[in-house]
């Protein structure tokens, strides 16, 4: 081969490379395909707040990427959803439940372990308030829902890891081990709000934050806020 024709080659497998690398940065920093909108604005009189019920899985156990963890959200239909897009109202209270059924572990930054933006600053975990978890107690924290524009973060406490009938396929039932938290939270101007989970459950990927961490409909994704 001419050197001309060994220099082609050479250039164009580096910007092969340089394409691959480019193609798994933007799959890490990037939120994916968005998926559809579930609408919670005629859920309940004008005005009146909103019931939003979510749950955090350990596996979606279905679907493209079955073993990645993932929250599903119960439509005003009753019907459990994997879509993490949800339309609210403006300027109206959200009281919200989160089923939690995952395993949790110590936080690498004890900052996601306080209770941020809710009215009045705390949040119940099966009943009991609670303002801040310390997680090298119990069964540590296993994921965050926080909306970073708001200033809101809720850590969620994660179930036994010895737990015995663990949910294996989402959506999970009352019959797996399970925390329940709740908080309320009031919506802001109508704009377009992402939240996601802080915990790095990326499990397999770079410090955790690939994969779920970084796809919407996984551990992500936006509260489309709408005037009435």
């Amino acid at each position: 081969m001419s050197i001309a024709g060994r220099l082609t080659t050479v250039v164009v497998a580096f910007l092969v490379a340089v394409g691959l690398v480019l193609a798994a940065v933007a799959a890490f920093l990037t939120p994916g395909t968005p998926g559809g909108v579930v609408n919670f604005t005629k859920a309940q009189a004008a005005g009146q707040p909103v019931n939003l019920t979510v749950q955090t899985v350990g596996s979606i156990g279905t679907g493209l990427h079955p073993t990645w963890v993932s929250y599903l959200v119960k439509n005003p239909q009753g019907k459990w959803v994997h879509e993490t897009t949800w339309e609210l109202p403006a300027h109206t209270l959200v009281h919200m439940t989160v089923y939690q059924y995952d395993s949790g572990s110590p936080l690498r930054n004890q900052e996601w372990g306080q209770v941020q933006g809710t009215i009045g600053g705390t949040a119940t975990l099966n009943g009991s308030t609670y303002s801040q978890y310390d997680s090298y107690t119990g069964n540590g924290v296993g994921h965050t829902f926080a909306i970073p524009t708001l200033d809101l973060s809720v850590p969620l406490i994660g179930v036994s890891p010895t737990a015995t009938n663990v949910c294996g396929v989402a959506p999970c039932h009352f019959n797996s081990p399970h925390n329940i938290i709740t908080f309320s939270f009031k919506t802001p101007g109508a704009g377009n709000y992402p939240w996601q989970c802080f915990v790095p459950c990326g499990l397999g990927y770079l410090y955790g934050n690939g994969g779920p961490m970084s796809t919407q409909n996984y551990m992500g994704g936006f509260l489309d806020v709408v005037a009435q």
